[in-house]
């Protein structure tokens, strides 16, 4: 039996992890139709289970996060079959290993996230691949696309980003930098996957039953698609993919109505491509 590791405190968001975590080792049994078939969740958090903070058990949490992690998933090998060898960032990996789903023999992955997580993260996750690298991020910091060292060029290949379970957790300006700074330095082509919660749920994170235990708080939530391309005239909103909807008759019988009245789902992942001049 693998050993476990000493507790470590992390501080409020970066926390937010073992949720991710926990939903992905035990939530294939619980939502069949959604399962990703993680090898490597449940070993994880077997090792880090001691650590007295409660495992999510709310079935909406957990149906979403499979959901969510199939969507990136299948944009991102979507992305690869177009782009043979391109570059897949994933920001804000906390013990997440996509890399198992994504090395289609040529793609390099880069998982990126603060120093504290990666600290516990190479405790429990060990290199697997030369083409598979860590990386310190601060999502916050102006030069953060220079901390994954990037492309320089727009001419450059293509590269995905995604980030999962991040950007609600940011301020505003701090997201409105974030998607500015990728439609001025990515690549024509290049794709940021993310997910967002609707602007209902900003400061309301105690009445969430998975997130309140940790003492983060949803600072930013969209009020309308177009605020995700205002920030520079090369973004362009692919798609938007409604997370909750297949869980059951209810939230799909509901989803028009709450698009209606909100202007936005109340959670979703969203696609943003950044486009060259002649494709706008």
């Amino acid at each position: 039996m693998t050993a476990r590791k000493p507790a470590r405190s992390l501080s409020a968001v970066p926390s937010t992890l073992r949720i991710p975590l926990a939903a992905r080792a035990s939530g294939d049994a619980m939502f069949p139709q959604v399962a990703v078939r993680d090898a490597y969740a449940a070993g994880i958090l077997e090792q880090i289970r001691d650590d007295g903070q409660p495992l999510p058990e709310d079935r909406a949490t957990i149906y979403g996060i499979l959901a969510r992690t199939r969507r990136f998933r299948a944009l991102a090998q979507d992305f690869l079959k177009q782009h043979p060898g391109a570059r897949v960032v994933n920001m804000g990996c906390g013990l997440s290993h996509y890399f198992q789903w994504l090395d289609d023999g040529k793609s390099r992955m880069t998982d990126a996230d603060l120093p504290e997580v990666l600290e516990l993260r190479r405790e429990l996750l060990p290199d697997t691949h030369p083409r598979h690298d860590v990386c310190e991020l601060d999502l916050t910091a102006p030069d953060w696309w220079e901390q994954l060292s990037l492309p320089r060029k727009r001419n450059a290949q293509p590269v995905f980003l995604f980030t999962e379970g991040v950007l609600m957790y940011l301020e505003p300006e701090q997201v409105q930098a974030v998607l500015t700074t990728f439609g001025e330095r990515a690549p024509a082509g290049s794709v940021l996957a993310f997910d967002a919660m609707c602007w209902l749920a900003v400061g309301r994170a105690r009445q969430h039953p998975s997130v309140r235990t940790t003492g983060a708080e949803f600072r930013w939530g969209l009020r309308r698609p177009a605020e995700l391309t205002q920030p520079h005239p090369r973004l362009h909103l692919d798609a938007t993919y409604r997370v909750l909807e297949g869980m059951g008759l209810p939230y799909t019988l509901f989803a028009p109505m709450v698009l209606l009245l909100l202007g936005v789902p109340i959670y979703a992942v969203y696609s943003l491509r950044a486009t060259d001049p002649a494709d706008t």
